[in-house]
């Protein structure tokens, strides 16, 4: 089954209460809270107190999308699997270090690969997963880099989160796309043009490539989540016409 959310990075200027009410309008199913305004790591009351709040609006905590990038400098994973825990989020978003593939050695990809290791362990403990974002600067920003560090990570319960490629093509998307099937937890969706994140566009300019990437992502086993991050001008309202959007495209894709 897909399901909808929305990840409150997509709207730092908001508080808590009013994402979860734009959520609610929105009719979407879950919000992926994200560590570095809204629920920060270690902060254990504020994110119990975010889980009833969502819980009690009808919508799911569907993940937590951290910044810990896996390396020594990023600090104790330990407070963002407690957070996750308090927040009852069932994954957590992480990054693969803070090198792209092509600046990082063996050593480098070595460290990342063990504290991987180390945190789906202490999360697989918890019944949470953890996934890596594809993201440009990180050991994801190939789909060659990205698979060789799940083989070097060497769990069947690394997952990765997929999104279109920042300044990728369509014809790139796919191959990609197809590959990460078999290890994928949720998806981000938005809607860019050739400058990436500063050229965001309405979802229903990306009617023609997400019809496409949703008829892949069901064929993937298991239930996720698609998941707005940006939207065009960062404007509510218009994460309010890209819903239902998406909303029409998932049930197009049955």
């Amino acid at each position: 089954m897909l399901q909808t959310g929305l990840t409150s990075i997509t709207f730092r200027q908001l508080s808590v209460d009013e994402i979860i009410e734009l959520a609610a309008k929105a009719e979407l199913n879950g919000i992926e809270w994200g560590s570095d305004v809204h629920v920060p790591q270690g902060e254990l009351e504020l994110a119990a107190e975010v889980r009833a709040k969502t819980e009690a609006a009808g919508l799911t905590v569907c993940s937590y999308g951290s910044y810990y990038r896996c390396t020594e400098a990023s600090g104790e994973m330990t407070d963002f699997l407690e957070t996750a825990q308090a927040l009852g989020a069932p994954a957590i978003r992480v990054w693969a270090g803070d090198k792209g593939s092509e600046d990082a050695d063996q050593a480098y990809r070595d460290e990342v690969a063990e504290r991987l290791r180390r945190m789906v362990h202490a999360a697989k403990e918890l019944d949470i997963t953890i996934a890596l974002e594809y993201h440009g600067g990180t050991l994801t920003d190939t789909q060659a880099s990205a698979h060789q560090l799940l083989k070097e990570v060497g769990l069947p319960e690394l997952k990765l989160y997929w999104q279109p490629r920042t300044c990728g093509t369509f014809e790139g998307d796919i191959p990609e796309l197809k590959a990460a099937l078999p290890h994928m937890s949720h998806v981000h969706c938005f809607h860019w043009g050739a400058n990436g994140w500063q050229d965001r566009h309405a979802l229903a300019d990306g009617i023609a490539p997400w019809t496409e990437y949703l008829k892949l992502i069901r064929q993937a086993e298991g239930d996720r989540y698609i998941i707005f991050e940006f939207v065009k001008d960062d404007q509510p309202e218009q994460l309010l016409e890209d819903a239902k959007v998406l909303k029409q495209l998932i049930s197009e894709s049955n």
